[in-house]
């Protein structure tokens, strides 16, 4: 944090428990359930825990959360420290919520040894009717009173395998009429007879995660368990485990709001959706929020944890506008992202007083005053932007290419348009210019102004490539709910772009002159085939009209 800048909240309170002696060190942890890819959303989790451990000189610990065999997997886990790794944070330990398995077991045993915990025997669909309302109290359940000795023997045959999935269900003995829906009798140890991603088939049952978290945040040491709002309501029961089970440490929980971010949607079960109903290629596929999915798109962490320390950290629930991950992203390109030229959609132009055969290599900087700088092949035969042209010119403000306009080549000369040449169809398939040889970049006699400046390709050495270019992959409907958005894709192919894009590597990211700034997809390239992701557009509506108050 920068010096001057205001602490949140958590920092106030981690502060506060460090000056009176209440922590000696702080311990955080990132807690993420291995059941999808980590989103945009996690990313301001992971940017917290890990950033206040560092800012505290403390730990912090990542710890899979895989107490649900249904649907937890080891690809997701390898995923998520991928992306962890990404944004650039390590962590001081690597440990899994079924390392705990066995001393959950033996909490719930005390539970039960206390007469805190039963094992009931009501249905899923039972149980919500014995919960109650928020305006009514729960009813408590027949088999509440079983005998310590009756709740210990089926407990036992529980993890023994001896019954079917919903079968039995262990539950803490709290309170039923409890204004909190949680502390109603809630459910401790559930029978999942599937095969786990780390025990295969040691286990039957398996606890439930309110039980869990809490216990493992105590045996680990964490000092302060940071989690988002939903899971305010959940602490009274989170104190009531770590109370009951006899924990030597005692960590406190404290919320903050999750990320919402404008136009897009942040639900593994719903990306999941996506990806099993081939709407998306994958987990990574460039419009998704998930890391992978911005990271194949072009996005960088640094960008990533920028917007994540601007949006802060509070805990009234709000949106947060998605241009401002935009504009954070294209702040971090505009800065270190080389510059080409690349033509989306190609308009041959030739320069008839141009001599044949005859091509000169011109030069262009990489990034804006850099000294980096590399050659561009011209000739008489080259290709403009279709946009950049038009037969007549529409009215006086419009500076692009037409018939008997001028405008300046990036890099190279200034151009007038003689004539356009036109298909069968009707449609121009080519202008014919002449050049101005005292007009080039740089020279001496370069002196004549124009107003318009084009970006081109040299037709003999462009090299061929796809584009995709990205909109919005969900629609938000009047109602607030959202829609995936059939058109958030549109390829182009093929695009042409200069030469000294053949020295790029995978995954490398440019700003194509008047364009926008793109990456070289790192799934879909080949040696024979670039393929480019666009990342943002080159506009950025956002500065304009928030950041300047406007």
């Amino acid at each position: 944090m920068a010096e001057g800048e205001s602490k949140n909240f958590i920092e106030e309170i981690i502060e506060n428990d460090l000056e009176k002696g209440v922590v000696k060190e702080v311990v955080t942890r990132f807690p993420p359930e291995p059941n999808g890819y980590l989103h945009l959303g996690h990313a301001k989790a992971i940017c917290l825990n890990f950033g206040l451990a560092e800012e505290y000189g403390g730990k912090c610990n990542l710890r899979f959360d895989d107490t649900n065999p249904l649907k937890e997997d080891a690809s997701y886990v390898d995923a998520i420290k991928k992306d962890i790794e990404w944004l650039g944070f390590s962590w001081d330990k690597e440990v899994y919520g079924s390392d705990y398995f066995d001393y959950m077991y033996e909490c719930a045993e005390a539970l039960i040894k206390k007469g805190l915990a039963f094992v009931d025997d009501l249905t899923a669909e039972q149980m919500r009717e014995y919960r109650g309302t928020l305006t009514e109290p729960g009813k408590e359940s027949p088999y509440r009173e079983r005998s310590v000795e009756e709740n210990l023997d089926l407990f036992r045959r529980m993890r023994a395998g001896e019954f079917e999935d919903g079968e039995k269900i262990l539950r803490a003995k709290i309170d039923m009429s409890s204004p909190n829906l949680n502390m109603r009798d809630p459910a401790v140890f559930r029978v999942v007879k599937s095969p786990h991603h780390r025990t295969g088939d040691k286990w039957a049952i398996y606890p439930m995660y309110d039980f869990a978290h809490p216990l493992e945040d105590a045996f680990e040491g964490v000092t302060h368990s940071v989690c988002t709002m939903e899971f305010e309501d959940h602490r009274p029961l989170y104190d009531w485990v770590v109370q009951n089970c006899d924990c030597k440490n005692v960590p406190r929980q404290y919320e903050f709001a999750r990320l919402n971010l404008s136009n897009t949607v942040m639900s593994k079960r719903y990306l999941k959706k996506l990806v099993d109903e081939g709407v998306v290629s994958g987990w990574d596929d460039p419009r998704m929020p998930t890391l992978s999915g911005v990271r194949r798109r072009g996005y960088t962490p640094e960008a990533i944890r920028d917007f994540c320390e601007r949006i802060g950290v509070a805990k009234a629930v709000s949106e947060v506008d998605v241009r401002l991950l935009e504009h954070c992203v294209r702040e971090d390109l505009n800065a270190h992202a080389p510059r080409v030229m690349a033509v989306l959609r190609p308009l041959k132009l030739t320069i008839e007083n141009y001599p044949d055969n005859e091509t000169e290599m011109l030069t262009a900087e990489d990034l804006p005053g850099g000294e980096s700088r590399h050659g561009v092949p011209f000739s008489k035969h080259l290709y403009i932007e279709r946009d950049d042209f038009m037969e007549e010119r529409p009215n006086n403000k419009y500076f692009r290419l037409y018939v008997g306009g001028e405008v300046r080549l990036k890099n190279a000369y200034i151009i007038k348009c003689e004539r356009a040449v036109k298909d069968a169809d009707g449609n121009v398939a080519e202008v014919v210019c002449s050049y101005d040889k005292t007009t080039k970049s740089g020279g001496e006699n370069s002196g004549k102004k124009v107003k318009g400046t084009l970006h081109w390709v040299d037709a003999n050495t462009a090299v061929r490539a796809q584009v995709r270019l990205f909109d919005y992959l969900f629609l938000e409907q009047e109602d607030g709910s959202y829609v995936t958005n059939e058109n958030s894709m549109v390829v182009l192919d093929p695009v042409l772009l200069e030469p000294h894009i053949k020295t790029a590597k995978k995954g490398d990211r440019f700003q194509f002159m008047r364009q926008g700034y793109f990456a070289i997809d790192p799934v879909d390239s080949t040696g024979d085939k670039l393929v480019f992701n666009q990342i943002v557009s080159l506009k950025d509506s956002f500065a304009k009209q928030v950041l300047k108050g406007n």
